[in-house]
């Protein structure tokens, strides 16, 4: 049987805590929350389930080895304690990321370098040959962390990151990341009870990720390919197993998910990567005007959209901002509204109190997400309702 081994699972500031929630609810042991990452254990077969299953995973890697290293010659001496003929073939590609916290090493080109100089050095001792190095499709993809004077040396399992989950081929100025929009849509609270709107779609990215939530299907099954496919140990039936018994776990959904965009241009974007994903079944699209709409479902609505911000539109804050606040109170009763912002100064002029904030980060950007309850009648008319129950 397959022995677990520890993962890290790299995520946003903010979604630490929902990224353990999933991989309890994967079947994950040991999680445990750190900053922008929740370490797990699991076998091979969760490593290949957790990089297709994860929503707000940008990465998982697989510690192998840690030391302490203060100078460039215990990190090179280091590097060489491990076997890495165990990982890679001397005809094979590598490539190493390096991530520096430390007094130590201030650069972290340097500290691939040396790093790269210790495997192939070994190699060429060993067998008189030598791995290459490949930036953009290597064999094994190494990370190596240093914080202070500790050393974490790790394979990346996933290769390029898990935002980029294979459906999104067109988009919109500013589109944002897959991760972030699952990270968001799973805060909201949004598990496919009811209704849903993008008024603001863009290229579809929020509508594809709701509609992927509210049917189970797993976040990176459109993905052409993940870095551990390239492994020695690499197990394609094991892997195939995997797929078929996640897709085993999709569900029907019996409400509407709809999108609106002003831009005709961003409505064939949204076209194109929803019917990549394959979900033209679950998702409609249409080209519309927010401050021109209204609520056209019965029942609750549940919203989340990425308004624009002056970071990257030319559109007149104030204005724009009290459009949002006043459509949704005169157009779109009984809505639980969920946006995020750059730009902090702007959702004073929604004119609603929101019911929540959330501190996030767009990018460098810091954000905020955002909650306005809209209820049917007044909010006063709501609670008397309730009161006389």
């Amino acid at each position: 049987m397959e022995e677990n081994f520890k993962m890290i699972a790299k995520t946003f500031f903010g979604f630490e805590e929902i990224l353990a929630k999933e991989l309890q609810l994967l079947g994950a042991q040991e999680v445990e929350k750190g900053v922008r990452m929740v370490s797990f254990k699991g076998d091979k077969g969760f490593m290949y389930k957790a990089n297709l299953s994860l929503r707000t995973a940008l990465k998982i890697l697989k510690p192998i080895y840690s030391f302490r290293a203060n100078n460039e010659k215990a990190l090179y001496k280091g590097i060489s304690g491990v076997n890495w003929s165990k990982f890679l073939n001397a005809n094979q590609t590598f490539v190493i990321d390096a991530t520096v916290h430390s007094d130590y090493f201030n650069h972290s080109e340097f500290v691939s370098q040396k790093c790269k100089d210790a495997i192939v050095d070994q190699f060429r001792e060993r067998t008189g040959q030598r791995p290459s190095i490949d930036k953009v499709y290597p064999d094994l993809r190494i990370n190596i962390h240093i914080g202070k004077d500790q050393v974490s040396v790790a394979l990346d399992t996933s290769g390029n990151s898990l935002h980029q989950r294979g459906y999104r081929t067109a988009t919109n100025i500013a589109p944002i990341n897959e991760v972030l929009a699952a990270g968001i849509l799973l805060l909201s609270g949004w598990e496919g009870q009811s209704h849903f709107l993008d008024p603001m779609c863009g290229s579809g990215t929020f509508l594809t990720e709701a509609a992927m939530i509210a049917c189970n299907i797993p976040a990176n099954i459109n993905r052409r390919e993940f870095a551990f496919e390239k492994w020695k140990d690499w197990d394609n039936e094991l892997f195939e197993t995997i797929v078929d018994s996640l897709m085993k776990k999709t569900k029907e959904f019996h409400f509407t998910i709809k999108g609106f965009d002003k831009a005709p241009s961003a409505v064939n974007k949204a076209k194109d990567n929803i019917r990549n994903a394959n979900l033209e079944d679950y998702i409609s699209v249409s080209e519309g005007n927010f401050f021109d709409s209204e609520k056209e479902v019965q029942g609750q609505l549940h919203m989340v959209f990425n308004p624009p911000y002056d970071e990257r539109l030319d559109i007149q804050m104030e204005g724009f901002y009290k459009n949002i606040g006043d459509t949704l109170k005169q157009s779109y009763p009984g809505t639980n509204a969920w946006f995020i912002t750059g730009n902090l100064d702007a959702l004073k002029f929604v004119g609603l109190r929101p019911s929540r904030k959330i501190k996030l980060f767009n990018g460098s950007i810091e954000a905020r997400l955002v909650k306005y309850e809209i209820y049917e009648g007044s909010k006063r008319t709501k609670f008397q309702n309730e009161e006389s129950k």
